[in-house]
């Protein structure tokens, strides 16, 4: 799909829509100015110092390897049908094709953006011949590099990159016997008698055709929909796995703007969506088109059928059937920061329509690491680096049920994941970290609040390592750690790039995952390495109860032999100790500001938090 840059003298003006697009009458039908052309103009000229437009010579080279592609599709659909005993006349005429979706198909791709591609094949070709012998001929390819099959995947995939050009595959089969040159996916006949599979891989390409019938104007769409995607990552409010939102949520609210303002162009329309989004009645839904029921008895969101979709929080309905909420990750925390980011980009867009502020005044970053006084940050590693991409993509995918056990903690306000990650301490294993700034209540009765984080904290944890363990990934050396950092100790676990350090002092380290730093010794920055594991291999360990008598940080030094470990009763539970305890044991310890309680779980070192908020 080739992407055009539009110019003022390409932007509609003001012709009278006379169609009609979604689900309510448009806000307006004013039509473009000149001055909205100058401020489009200055948009266009504002994005590109930010590699949101492709030069031309690398779009041909998509499009080139898009050609290959498909060539070699057609190719080995045709070596397939051969295998089959297919007659001659029905294997020159039996097709198949790729269909792209998603940002390139959308026309709103970046520089180095990969491409998401749908292989689209005849009925008699099967989903194992997809991860068999066209995996093998992919193999064959010389521009092919970085294979890899995902084929139990909720959606299966192929990933490779093809002459440089990451690329990721999925795989539908129709009930046709042959696939027409002008097939068009939003057909909801195709999706009759189809595997679920199937169905799930077609969904991107239905979407993405939807979303480009339902806009007035696709290049005033466009322009948008970069803006407002750059904006989004700018003020790290884009990712659909930590509970905001992805590339096709933001489509979906920009493609309902434009429907709303049919006839304005980029300048103005990014305004709206801010007035627009800022004033929004959640959890009332986003809706490009009324849903159609084409009975095939496939789930649907309906709240009114069941009972878990009344729950979420910002729903924006995807237009193809079946139709889905796109933001079921949302929380309350994730949905407060956007609404806050939408009223503040109205502000600055209200500026720059008055000329008293540049377009560049959207794009600046706010600094994260000084938007709170209490983080938490969460560090996950692993040994190798194969074994630490595996587990930091489902440490990352999990991170969002943290994020609502602390929301449930009725002393926390507000937690704010960073979706920007950074790599952990240079140590033994490979590690990346997280950042989640928290807000908690103030409380009238008391200066001090002391907030116990360990439930929160284990759930999280429980939840990610039963998960690693059914799916047979764990391995003994992957870790979870956590720990609580105020605003001013973050430099000395950020890199320098991002969190510069201040001027030489002798700040109080954050609290490490080891013991708590003697403080009349200056030591250095926190590590966040875990203590040293026993040499001797031992089998996981189940959380037992705490030795009678012993504080934390004598069971923290007083490692069990193996033939202890074994002898632990697996349904033994953790004792539970309540406020009172808490403050008894701190009482003789002095004021501990960051106090860590760690115990060992699956032999991987887990911390607790128990901290005085002040």
């Amino acid at each position: 799909l080739k992407d055009t840059l539009p110019t003022a003298n390409q932007v509609s003006l003001g012709r009278e829509t006379p169609k009609h697009y979604g689900i309510t009458s448009p806000i307006s039908l004013v039509q473009a100015k000149e001055a909205d052309l100058v401020l489009t103009h200055r948009l266009t000229e504002a994005l590109k110092p930010y590699g949101v437009f492709e030069e031309e010579l690398e779009l041909q080279r998509r499009i080139h390897v898009l050609g290959k592609l498909n060539t070699l599709v057609k190719e080995w659909i045709r070596d397939v049908s051969e295998t089959k005993n297919l007659p001659a006349s029905v294997i020159e005429t039996v097709g198949g094709k790729i269909f792209t979706f998603g940002s390139y198909r959308l026309g709103v791709h970046t520089k180095g953006a990969d491409i998401d591609a749908l292989f689209v094949a005849p009925r008699h070709v099967e989903r194992t011949d997809f991860f068999s012998s066209f995996l093998d001929k992919l193999k064959e390819q010389e521009e092919v590099k970085d294979l890899r099959a995902v084929e139990e995947a909720f959606v299966p995939v192929i990933k490779l990159s093809f002459d440089s050009i990451e690329i990721d595959i999925l795989f539908a089969r129709l009930a046709l016997q042959t696939i027409p040159k002008n097939l068009d996916l939003r057909d909801d006949g195709l999706l009759k008698n189809l595997d679920i599979r199937c169905i799930r891989s077609l969904n991107g390409c239905r979407v993405t055709d939807e979303i480009l019938h339902l806009v007035p104007d696709i290049e005033n769409f466009r322009l948008t929909l970069r803006t407002i995607k750059l904006w989004a990552k700018r003020h790290n409010i884009y990712s659909n796995i930590l509970g905001f939102l992805g590339g096709v949520s933001w489509a979906m609210l920009v493609a309902r703007t434009c429907q709303l303002y049919p006839n304005a162009v980029a300048s103005t329309l990014v305004h709206k969506f801010f007035l627009v989004f800022s004033k929004w009645e959640w959890p009332n839904p986003v809706l490009l088109k009324q849903p159609e029921d084409c009975n095939l008895n496939l789930p649907v969101w309906d709240p009114r059928v069941t009972p878990s979709d009344r729950y979420h929080l910002m729903p924006i309905i995807t237009p193809a059937y079946p139709q889905q909420n796109s933001t079921y990750n949302v929380s309350v925390s994730t949905r407060a920061v956007m609404v806050d980011e939408f009223k503040q980009g109205l502000s600055i867009t209200d500026e720059i329509l008055q000329n008293k502020a540049e377009w560049s005044k959207l794009f600046e970053a706010p600094n994260f690491f000084q938007k709170y006084k209490h983080y938490i940050v969460l560090l996950a590693s692993a040994p190798t680096e194969k074994q630490h991409l595996e587990w930091v993509g489902l440490v990352e995918s999990k991170i969002r049920i943290l994020v609502g056990n602390l929301e449930k903690n009725e002393f926390i306000t507000l937690a704010h994941v960073n979706p920007q990650s950074f790599p952990g301490p240079k140590e033994k294993e490979v590690s990346t970290m997280w950042v989640i700034g928290v807000i908690f209540k103030k409380m009238e009765a008391s200066e001090n609040l002391n907030v116990d984080l360990t439930v929160d904290i284990q759930s999280f944890t429980d939840t990610v390592y039963r998960q690693a363990i059914s799916s047979k990934m764990f391995e003994a050396d992957m870790k979870i750690q956590a720990m609580h950092v105020k605003k001013r100790q973050l430099h000395q676990l950020l890199p320098s790039l991002v969190m510069p350090k201040p001027a030489p002092q002798t700040p109080s380290p954050p609290a490490t995952m080891g013991l708590p730093a003697d403080p009349q010794t200056p030591s250095p920055p926190a590590t966040m390495g875990p203590p040293v594991a026993p040499q001797t291999p031992s089998p996981p360990p189940t959380m037992g109860p705490p030795a009678a008598n012993k504080t934390p940080n004598q069971e923290v030094l007083e490692e069990k032999s193996p033939k202890e470990h074994q002898m632990e009763d697996p349904s033994i539970v953790p004792e539970t100790k309540t406020t009172e305890d808490r403050g008894a044991a701190s009482a003789g310890e002095g004021e501990v500001h960051n106090k860590l309680i760690i115990m060992t779980q699956f032999h991987v070192w887990i911390p607790f938090l128990c901290l005085c908020v002040s």
